[in-house]
């Protein structure tokens, strides 16, 4: 929907630069007859986010799904505002920021973008954001490698919470430069990484430890002891992490003893759509420390000689253009759109209306997993804290579930069977506060009456009992 912007003191500025008394003479030209008549019969005002919900309703009437799969691109409330605003031209169309005395507005605007999520990770340094967070993990994991003077092993240490396509990209990005990714298993009881089974690794030559916080399931991980389990092993560690959820939880920044080393994620909660998987953001913060070895570039302000505040390109390695694999990065260009869309929904929301949207994603997922696991022949898997998902293990054969569910115009979940097949039958289960009362109900009344005319699952995968 339109955003005007204009205050009652706006208007009457503008008014008064044309000499114009009101609004209604700039239309005196329209015969009365001709005008429309006042509206009637229109109930109490809505908010925003509750008139949005209206209209996309009764425009879909023909078919619209209520969706609960997370899984790592999410649906948030999106002002109108952030759309609009990065609409205009001077944002839309706006690419290069080479030519700093001709790209000064989106100079500017990465600048507040670098600094909004430095403050966010409670990191020192941040880009100018990279493609999505899959190939941002592979970057940061490069960058681990190459900034760990201490390591000569390139091994880095990957949990298996980490999310699957994500693992995958990294794999295919660096799996040809000799850098050798140990897969961490998940403890079967909280579908964490148990810093315990981090054992066998300890005084071994590790390059870099991967945190994922929520992980993949949207358990929460032991942040603190994992990264301190890094720097006392001299591995660097590297955050992944969902930027919501950092208005509730701790920033890496603060993880343990003296914070993580880098920390990347996926912006696309802040302001970026579902749109059939893009297009997203990476965003990537570290230790000034680290600064040389990271990818994309940095947006600095300075002062020119009048002594007249401006932006430039601080921090951009010109080598990685012509260097290849020897490159800092194979980053020459940044999500510059996407990334003026998070500044523009981070600025709007502010660090209180930030926490309010995850306080109600946290109460949601509650609600639901509460009134789903009610359910007979449905439980939750996982027994630790959760943020955004949970993991249900669903007494039924979950393909057929999900298509009666599409019926009633609900997408289900994720199913895990495919990516770990000893959770064949559970899926991943997400809501946002996007979802109302009456969403969770429905959902919760219909998976019952369909999974109670199912037959048992048997899972594919489990051995019989020895005789």
């Amino acid at each position: 929907m339109p955003f005007i912007p204009h205050t009652e003191e706006d208007v009457r500025a503008m008014l008064g630069a044309i000499g114009a008394e009101t609004t209604e003479t700039l239309f005196d030209e329209i015969p009365a007859a001709l005008r429309a008549k006042p509206l009637e019969g229109i109930g109490r005002g809505l908010s925003e986010m509750e008139i949005g919900r209206l209209m996309e309703e009764r425009a879909e009437r023909d078919g619209r799904y209520r969706c609960f799969i997370g899984a790592g691109a999410y649906e948030h409330h999106i002002p109108a505002a952030v759309w609009e605003i990065a609409s205009r031209g001077e944002f839309y169309t706006a690419y290069t920021p080479y030519q700093a005395e001709a790209s000064q507005g989106t100079l500017q605007l990465l600048y507040e973008f670098q600094t909004m999520m430095a403050e966010l990770t409670a990191m020192e340094v941040s880009n100018a954001s990279l493609y999505d967070g899959a190939s941002g993990l592979a970057e940061a994991v490069l960058m681990a490698v190459r900034a760990n003077r201490k390591s000569h092993s390139k091994r880095v240490l990957m949990p298996t919470t980490v999310h699957p396509a994500y693992r995958a990209a990294v794999k295919s990005i660096v799996g040809n430069q000799g850098i050798e990714l140990v897969e961490l298993p998940y403890d079967p009881q909280g579908g964490h990484t148990d810093p315990a089974l981090l054992a066998p690794y300890a005084g071994q030559d590790i390059a870099a430890l991967v945190i994922p916080q929520p992980n993949f399931f949207g358990v929460l991980e032991e942040a603190d002891a994992l990264t301190d389990w890094a720097r006392e092993n001299h591995a660097l560690s590297i955050a992944l992490v969902n930027p919501l959820a950092l208005a509730l939880l701790s920033p890496p920044g603060e993880w343990g003893s003296e914070g993580a080393d880098i920390a990347v994620g996926e912006g696309q909660p802040l302001g970026a759509p579902l749109a059939s998987g893009g297009p997203y953001f990476g965003f990537l913060t570290c230790k000034q420390a680290l600064v040389r070895q990271m990818p994309g570039r940095i947006v600095g302000r300075t002062v020119d000689l009048d002594g007249k505040e401006g932006f430039t390109l601080t921090l951009q390695a010109r080598e990685q253009h012509i260097r290849r694999s020897k490159a800092t990065s194979n980053i020459c260009t940044n999500q510059g759109l996407m990334a003026t869309a998070a500044t523009i929904h981070l600025t709007l929301l502010g660090a209180e209306g930030l926490k309010r949207t995850a306080i109600a994603c946290h109460a949601n997922t509650n609600r639901l997993v509460e009134r789903l696991t009610a359910v007979e022949r449905v439980e939750a898997v996982f027994d630790r804290p959760r943020f955004h998902e949970a993991v249900l293990r669903v007494d039924a054969d979950w393909a057929t579930v999900a298509r009666a569910l599409e019926v009633q115009g609900i997408v289900g979940g994720y199913p895990l069977g495919d990516d770990y097949p000893e959770l064949a039958g559970c899926v991943l289960v997400c809501a946002t506060e996007t979802k109302t009362e009456a969403d969770l109900d429905d959902y919760a009344r219909h998976l019952e009456r369909i999974v109670s005319r199912q037959q048992p699952f048997v899972c594919p995968n489990k051995r019989p009992r020895d005789a």
